[in-house]
C-alpha cells in the first residue's frame, strides 16, 4: 500500500501523539508499505522548537524507511486557547502544498492524526485528488475538551464548530480512535457505526521490569529503597490538573515527589511548588531512560481535570500498566478511565478528580500496599499483556486498510 500520514506530532518526540505516529509510521514501513509523512518540526511537550529544527522553513528528511516532510510551525511561548488555534492554522495552511504534491503520488490512504483537527480539510483534499481514502484517526476530541475546559464557548461559535465537525467527519471512509467511549461518542457525531474502528494505544516494546534500573535512578536521585517515591512523568498541560501537586506533597512530607515532563503549566507549577523540599522536577528523560525511572516509583500519578477523563485517555497509562506499576488515577466512575480501572479490578487505584483530600488518602494507601506486596502489580502487567500488545494492535489495524482496497 501507499500510505500518506498528516499529523502535527511525529518522531522523535518522546511523549504522546508523537511517539505513536512514529512507532506507527515505522511499524507499516518494516511490513513493506511505503510511507510518506507530512509533519512539523518536534516541539512538543516543551512548546519550543527541537534543537536542529526550524519553525520556518521545510525540511525532507527519511528515517526507518519513512519519507518525512516537515513544515512551517508557528510555537507560541505560553499557549492560550486562541494561541492555540493559530498554532494548528499555522500547519494546516503550511500542509497544503505538501500534500498538494504528494496527491499525485497516488497515495491509497492519506491518514490524518487528530489532533489538530483543523488539518483535516487538507487530507481530504490530498485523498480526493489522489483518488484515494481518508482515515481519521482521533487520539483526543480537542473541541469537546475545549469545551469541556471552557477554553470553547458552547454559544454559537461552539455549535457552529461541532457542526463543521460533524460534516466532515462523514466524509471520512474511517473514522479511528484509542477508546471505547470515545468511539460510541463518534456514533454521537454522526459517524455511521461501520466506519468506526478502535485503535487503541499500545505499550512501548522496550518497557519492562527493570529492578537493577530503577535502583539505579534512585541512586541518582539520592534516595534509598526505603523512601516512598511517587511519580508523574508526562505532559505538563492544563488538562492534567496539576495546581493539586503542592497541596498533596505538603501533607505527605515524608513522601518523595518527582514531576518529569515539560509543558505548558511547568512554571506555573514550579512556582507553586517553591520552599517545597519533598517535590524535584526533572526534564523528560531519554528513552533508553523510560523502563528504571519507571520500575524506580512506587506510585505513578494519572491526573486529570473534571470533564477532561472521558474525552482523552493518557498515553502515559499504558506504559505504567505494561511495567506493573501501581496507578492512582483520578476520574469520574462513568468515564472511560473510570470503567477502565472498575471493570478491571487491582489494575490501579480510582480517585476523585481535583479533591486533594482524597488523593493524599489514596496514594497513602497504595503506598502500604506497595510496601506490603511489592512495586510489581500483576494484575496490570496482565492487562497490559493482553491488551496492549503493539503487534496485535497494529496488525488489525493493517487488515482494515488492506480491507477497504480489497486486498
Amino acid at each position: 500500500m501507499k500510505l500518506l500520514l498528516l499529523g502535527l506530532n511525529f518522531t522523535p518526540e518522546l511523549t504522546g501523539i508523537g511517539r505513536y505516529s512514529g512507532e506507527m509510521a515505522a511499524w507499516l514501513a518494516a511490513r513493506g508499505h511505503q510511507v510518506r509523512v507530512i509533519t512539523a518540526p518536534p516541539y512538543y511537550p516543551s512548546w519550543r522548537v527541537g534543537e536542529g529544527y526550524s519553525g520556518w522553513r521545510y525540511r525532507r528528511e527519511s528515517q526507518q524507511g519513512v519519507e518525512v516532510w516537515r513544515c512551517p510551525l508557528w510555537v507560541p511561548g505560553r499557549p492560550s486557547a486562541w494561541k492555540r488555534i493559530v498554532h494548528l492554522a499555522s500547519f494546516a495552511a503550511s500542509s497544503v502544498p505538501p500534500a498538494l504534491w504528494w496527491s499525485r503520488w497516488w497515495p491509497d490512504w492519506v491518514i490524518a492524526i487528530a489532533p489538530a483537527f483543523l488539518s483535516l480539510p487538507v487530507a481530504l483534499l490530498a485523498a480526493r485528488l489522489g483518488r484515494g481514502r481518508c482515515w481519521l484517526h482521533i487520539q483526543d476530541f480537542e473541541i469537546d475538551a475545549a469545551l469541556g475546559l471552557g477554553m470553547l464557548n458552547p454559544g454559537k461559535l461552539g455549535r457552529a464548530v461541532l457542526g463543521m465537525e460533524r460534516f466532515l467527519l462523514r466524509r471520512c471512509q474511517v473514522v479511528s480512535t484509542i477508546s471505547r467511549s470515545m468511539q460510541e461518542r463518534l456514533l454521537v457525531k454522526g459517524v455511521p457505526p461501520e466506519r468506526t474502528f478502535l485503535l487503541p494505544n499500545w505499550a512501548d516494546a522496550s518497557v519492562a521490569q527493570d529492578a537493577v534500573g530503577g535502583e539505579r535512578f534512585r541512586a541518582r536521585l539520592g534516595l534509598d529503597d526505603r523512601t516512598p517515591l511517587v511519580l508523574y512523568a508526562g505532559n505538563l498541560g492544563k488538562k492534567q490538573g496539576l495546581e493539586i501537586l503542592p497541596q498533596v506533597a505538603a501533607r505527605l512530607p515524608r513522601v518523595q515527589f518527582v514531576v518529569c515532563g515539560q509543558g505548558a503549566a511547568e512554571k506555573d507549577l514550579k512556582r507553586a511548588c517553591a520552599g517545597l523540599s519533598n517535590i524535584r522536577f526533572l526534564p523528560l528523560q531519554p528513552a533508553e531512560e523510560l523502563s528504571a525511572m519507571l520500575s524506580a516509583a512506587d506510585v505513578h500519578l494519572v491526573l486529570q481535570k473534571k470533564g477532561a477523563a472521558d474525552l482523552v485517555m493518557p498515553s502515559k497509562l499504558t506504559n505504567i500498566l505494561a511495567i506493573g506499576g501501581r496507578a492512582v488515577v483520578t476520574a469520574e466512575p462513568d468515564t472511560e478511565l473510570g470503567r477502565l480501572v472498575r471493570e478491571n479490578p487491582g489494575i490501579a487505584a480510582l480517585c476523585p478528580p481535583e479533591d486533594a483530600d482524597r488523593l493524599v488518602e489514596v496514594i497513602a494507601q497504595v503506598l502500604r500496599q506497595a510496601g506490603s506486596e511489592g512495586r510489581r502489580n500483576k494484575p496490570a502487567i496482565d492487562y497490559a499483556r493482553r491488551y496492549l500488545d503493539r503487534e496485535a494492535i497494529l496488525t488489525a489495524f493493517e487488515n482494515r486498510l488492506l480491507k477497504h482496497i480489497g486486498c
